[in-house]
């Protein structure tokens, strides 16, 4: 029998966990965790302090010497149960990114695939963690290297993939040996404290995995960037943060991953399946209602197939229906916040005031929730915001363009650089636009890049960094070179 959502909500841990104990908050306040469809309380969560931070990171401390000892199967075992379980209770999982994120359901349980695979792939690169051996030149001596797990590491999660972007970075941290104090924000902690109680009874030790909630996120997590305990950083979010913690970091000098903004264009030449291009910026678009660091923002589209794809696009948009998420045939469900919804509809209504044309939507759904209607806005003349600025919401907006050099030109106008769409059939085309585009990830006739077997990161201002496939598990490994002399 299907676990209810109260029932499933009960069953979680509501405390921190520090050092394999679940504990409240040093300080005994707590926070109240909301349904954006509704705005309802759906429970309370343990309202960390700067002290839980650092306890910790003690904790994490004292169990990183013995788990960086762990035999590499013991450490992929570990993370191949975790993948079975998670997999297993993806109904769970998907229930509560759905109640606290608000993505439908059959989004939730992609996640569930998706955020799962990485504790696969990496229980996969445990075991294949290499270094190597070599003669010196002169012949005098022998060169041994060998890669060593960085330490304690600070992981600081988003909201809008509750599990995936957790997984993400924890399932390398596990595999290389590394010990771990995770901030989940604070609009979605649910789903960690499920997946950290999923760990532990997988056999993670105690210590190595530990979880603060908290509300002052930039409180809690200062003293533990500053303190030399620590010694790598990763975090997703938005670039106005990542600047701040990287600037903290340099104390210490810590080892960095940052998963920052993006503002992806999506480019569809004149030689494109237009169809195929549609059901591309579908998925680049409305993948998690927009509300990704990968949605398409940007849609630059040859000046003979505009008024045909922005057409379709806009039927396809228009059709899409807005609700919960947890109710059968919703396409949409709500943005995270309130704030977060007026400050789409700002950059729509600027858009509209300098000229666009709304095809579809334009506004924001009349009623309870954060519901905002997709939308897709052609005519977006070039000092629109929502050309410059990450729009985290289910909106399209169209420009045109004459010429392959310009819309490369156009495209990387942006301090952005994550990940670029390209829709054409011309396989030269692919090759001279992949190189030419300045972004992390290129996506070719497809609306979708993120892979676990693939590295996931961007330039710029959009970080540094990569997680998931071979190159993921490097960002938890120091390298050591040993001379040994004949």
């Amino acid at each position: 029998m299907a676990i209810t959502q109260k029932a499933l909500i009960d069953s979680l841990p509501s405390g921190i966990l520090v050092g394999g104990s679940w504990r409240e908050a040093s300080g005994g306040e707590r926070f109240d965790v909301h349904d954006p469809a509704t705005g309802a309380t759906l429970t309370t969560c343990a309202d960390g302090t700067p002290e839980d931070g650092l306890a910790a990171l003690a904790a994490a401390d004292a169990a990183r010497a013995s788990w960086a000892a762990t035999a590499p199967r013991d450490r992929a075992e570990i993370l191949r149960r975790a993948f079975e379980t998670v997999t297993a209770r993806a109904d769970e999982f998907a229930m509560l990114m759905t109640l606290e994120m608000g993505k439908t359901l059959a989004e939730a349980r992609g996640e569930v695939t998706y955020g799962a695979e990485f504790f696969r792939w990496f229980s996969e690169e445990a075991v294949r963690v290499h270094g190597r051996y070599s003669v010196a030149p002169n012949g005098a001596s022998r060169l041994v290297t060998m890669a060593q797990p960085v330490g304690p590491t600070l992981m600081i999660t988003p909201w809008n993939f509750p599990l995936a972007m957790g997984t993400r970075k924890i399932g390398p941290a596990i595999a290389a040996g590394c010990t771990m104090v995770v901030k989940p924000a604070h609009e979605t902690p649910l789903t960690m404290l499920l997946l950290a109680q999923v760990l532990q009874e997988c056999g993670l030790p105690d210590g190595v995995l530990n979880v603060v909630t908290t509300t002052h996120s930039g409180a809690v997590c200062e003293p533990v960037i500053r303190d030399p305990r620590l010694r790598k950083l990763t975090f997703t979010g938005s670039t106005a943060v990542g600047k701040k913690l990287v600037e903290q970091s340099a104390e210490q000098l810590l080892r960095l991953s940052m998963e920052l903004g993006g503002n992806a264009p999506f480019i569809v030449f004149e030689d494109a399946d237009v169809d195929a291009a549609v059901e591309g910026a579908m998925l680049a678009k409305m993948r998690n209602i927009g509300e990704a660091c990968t949605a398409a923002n940007r849609f630059f589209v040859h000046e003979s197939v505009a008024e045909e794809f922005s057409g379709k696009l806009a039927a396809r948009m228009g059709a899409l229906t807005v609700g919960k998420g947890t109710k059968k045939g919703v396409d949409v469900g709500p943005l995270i916040t309130p704030k977060a919804r007026q400050g789409v509809h700002e950059l729509v209504e600027d858009a509209v005031g300098r000229g666009a044309t709304v095809l579809t939507g334009g506004a924001p759904v009349a009623g309870r929730g954060n519901f905002y209607a997709p939308t897709v806005l052609t005519d977006v003349p070039e000092g629109a915001r929502c050309l410059t600025e990450e729009i985290f919401g289910p909106v399209a907006p169209v420009c045109t363009f004459a010429t392959e050099e310009e819309a490369v030109t156009r495209a990387n106008s942006t301090e952005y650089g994550l990940v670029g769409y390209v829709f054409t059939r011309d396989n030269a085309r692919v090759l001279r636009v992949s190189e030419a585009l300045e972004f992390g990830m290129v996506g070719v006739n497809t609306g979708i890049v993120s892979n676990p077997a693939a590295p996931f990161g961007g330039v710029k201002q959009s970080g540094y960094g990569r997680e998931g496939g071979f190159e993921g598990i490097e960002e938890y490994l120091e390298v050591k070179y040993v001379g040994i002399a004949l």
